[in-house]
């Protein structure tokens, strides 16, 4: 069973910056793809950032320039860094990991930016 620790999350003001990090565990194979997904309360969950094994990127439009993916030396971790945030980037963000097994999502961890 495929599962994923997510770290990092926490309370911070408006400008500050927070780390996130993502271990997946219990998969034999590398990931095809590692991302973080975000859900404001009332909104619907949303893409923020991910990255494939060979370190293409992509980003989500609200975060270009803010925010940053990258991969872990050590197998199936993630690592996203956020600068400059907003009060509208708090939520419960997400880890995601796609391996060939299919797709595995962490519990959450929540970020919360204070005005």
């Amino acid at each position: 069973q495929v599962q994923l620790a997510e770290s990092g999350g926490g309370l911070v003001q408006a400008g500050g910056a927070l780390s996130l990090s993502c271990a997946a565990s219990g998969s034999p194979f590398r990931f095809k793809s590692m991302g973080w997904y975000r859900q404001a309360p009332g909104k619907q969950r949303e893409l923020v950032a991910h990255i494939t094994y060979d370190g293409r990127t992509d980003y989500a439009h609200f975060v270009k320039g803010r925010f940053a993916i990258s991969r872990g030396n050590e197998k199936n971790t993630v690592y996203l860094r956020m600068n400059s945030l907003e009060p509208e980037d708090t939520a419960i963000y997400t880890c995601t990991i796609v391996v060939p097994t299919g797709q595995y999502w962490g519990q959450g961890t929540q970020v919360t930016v204070s005005s």
